[in-house]
């Protein structure tokens, strides 16, 4: 049986192609693209041979002009062994199958290469994600699959394992942008190539009620006080390393040489049976 797609591909790249035509709002990427660098400043370890993986390669080719620029597409054009380094670029909520995007990512490190992820997730949207679930509820009766979901750092990190990457580590930076009202919000995603590419998305134009109470709404909840809304992005950012025996290793149990109560100078308490 085939499993259900969140993604329609096609409609995905349409939107970006349209984004990229006009004038690309690439803040986030911009954003991503400081904290990556950020991060790999603090690792101890010269990479050769990174490579990138983005549906958005114009900001990140000019931020690591060395490393190779791979399509987020469903089969990633990147050779077994050949990457020291792979940075899965702002496209990893999109994927169908993102759990196989990171074993190809892992395939394609050299043994103890990174994998370094970003991507939005957490509470990102949460504010028109409410907005336009309770407008289309009180004018329509119903729901639509208008916002894709996002992942949840918790769940996250089960994603590294399960693609076999060690040490994985997954956190998140909020931030927070402000519009002038809920079209300005919409105008932006569009201009990101982040519109609803889902492929249960609803394919009739919504009524026009239903995104005017959605912004009332809006306003009404999310107001900044002085007239205009604000907008939550949480970049989750995965952190994983393809599996080395110079790699620290935990202990086998039953190993330990000294018991946790005796280490914290404390009593150990029996529990009850």
């Amino acid at each position: 049986m085939t499993a259900p797609r969140l993604t329609d591909r096609n409609a995905l790249l349409r939107q970006r192609a349209r984004a990229a035509a006009a004038e690309p709002a690439l803040f986030l990427h911009d954003a991503a693209i400081d904290e990556v660098q950020d991060r790999l400043s603090l690792v101890n370890k010269a990479f050769t041979d990174p490579a990138i993986v983005t549906g958005w390669p114009g900001p990140w080719r000019a931020a690591f002009p060395n490393a190779m620029i791979a399509a987020d597409d469903e089969t990633l054009a990147l050779e077994p062994g050949a990457h020291d380094l792979v940075i899965h670029a702002m496209a990893l909520h999109w994927a169908n199958d993102p759990v196989g995007q990171l074993i190809q990512v892992r395939r394609a490190l050299r043994p103890d290469g990174l994998f370094l992820g970003v991507m939005p997730g957490g509470t990102t949207l949460h504010q028109l994600r409410a907005s336009l679930a309770q407008a289309e509820a009180e004018v329509t009766g119903g729901l639509s699959p208008r916002i894709a979901p996002t992942g949840e750092v918790r769940d996250l990190g089960g994603l590294l394992q399960r693609a076999g990457m060690t040490l994985p580590v997954v956190d998140s930076v909020p931030l927070t942008a402000s519009y002038a009202d809920m079209t300005a919000l919409l105008h932006d995603l569009r201009a990101m190539g982040e519109g609803n590419a889902m492929q249960a998305r609803p394919r009739n134009f919504a009524r026009r009620a239903v995104f005017e109470r959605a912004a009332q709404i809006y306003a009404d909840s999310f107001g900044d006080g002085a007239g205009r809304i604000t907008a939550t992005y949480d970049l989750i950012f995965l952190t994983g390393w393809c599996p080395d025996a110079s790699q620290p290793q935990p202990l086998r149990p039953g190993s330990a040489r000294m018991r946790l109560a005796d280490a914290l100078n404390t009593r150990e308490t029996p529990l009850p049976d």
